[in-house]
C-alpha cells in the first residue's frame, strides 16, 4: 500500500526530490527504486523488550510525544542561518553545532511531520478504531463496571425506578470517571490569631 500511494503521488506530481535523491524524479530511476524495494521483505522484526514494558514505553514516549527537535538544542535563530546542535555518531558522538539556511532547515524539519492519514499512535485490541464502543461495552460487561456517566444523556434520561443509586459515588470532575467516598475529613481550623504587640 505504501508503494501504491509513493508510485500514485510521483504519477501526480506530488513528490519533491531533493539532495542526493534528485536522481528519482526521472520516471526510469524512480521504477527501478520501486521495483527494488518490491523485492524486500516488509517483515517486522519484533523480539521481546531487554528491560521490560516501563522501558519500552519510555523509549516510545520519547518518539510520540515530542516534537522533532528540542529548543534546548537550537543554539542561534537569525534572518540568513539557523544553528542547532547535533550528535556526530561517526566521531564517538562528539557534540556538534551545524548551521543551515532557514528553508533547509524547515524543510528537514517538516519531513518529520507525518502526512495526512498516517497515525504517529495506533490502538490495537479492544482499544482499535472498529467497533470500538461494542468491545468496550463487551469488556464492562465481563468486569461488570459501569460505563463513564454523561451529563447531557444522564439528564436526558429519568433515573430507572428498579436501579438503586448509590450516593457513595461521585463523577470526577476533571476526567468524568467515578470517584467513591472513603472517608469524611473533619475540617481543619487554624490556630486563633495572636497578634504580639510588643
Amino acid at each position: 500500500m505504501f508503494l501504491a500511494g509513493l508510485e500514485t503521488d510521483f504519477r501526480n506530481g506530488d513528490l519533491g526530490f531533493f539532495g542526493d535523491l534528485t536522481g528519482l524524479a526521472e520516471p526510469g530511476a524512480f521504477a527501478d527504486r520501486i521495483a527494488a524495494l518490491r523485492r524486500s521483505e516488509w517483515v517486522v522484526y519484533s523480539k521481546p523488550p531487554f528491560g521490560g514494558p516501563a522501558q519500552v514505553l519510555a523509549y516510545l514516549a520519547r518518539y510520540t510525544h515530542r516534537a522533532a527537535i528540542a529548543n534546548s538544542r537550537l543554539l542561534a535563530v537569525g534572518d540568513d542561518e539557523v544553528v542547532f546542535a547535533y550528535k556526530d555518531y561517526r566521531r564517538n558522538g562528539q557534540r556538534k553545532a551545524m548551521r543551515l539556511h532557514p528553508h533547509e532547515f524547515i524543510r528537514r524539519f517538516l519531513l518529520h511531520v507525518l502526512p495526512d492519514g498516517f497515525h504517529r499512535i495506533r490502538h490495537y485490541g479492544f482499544m482499535a478504531k472498529a467497533n470500538r464502543g461494542e468491545k468496550l461495552q463487551r469488556c464492562r460487561a465481563l468486569l461488570a463496571a459501569q460505563a463513564p456517566c454523561d451529563d447531557s444523556a444522564q439528564s436526558a434520561k429519568p433515573a430507572s425506578p428498579t436501579m438503586p443509586v448509590d450516593r457513595s459515588f461521585f463523577p470526577c470532575p476533571d476526567c468524568g470517571g467515578v470517584m467513591r467516598r472513603l472517608a469524611t475529613l473533619p475540617p481543619i481550623r487554624p490556630p486563633p490569631f495572636r497578634c504580639d504587640t510588643s
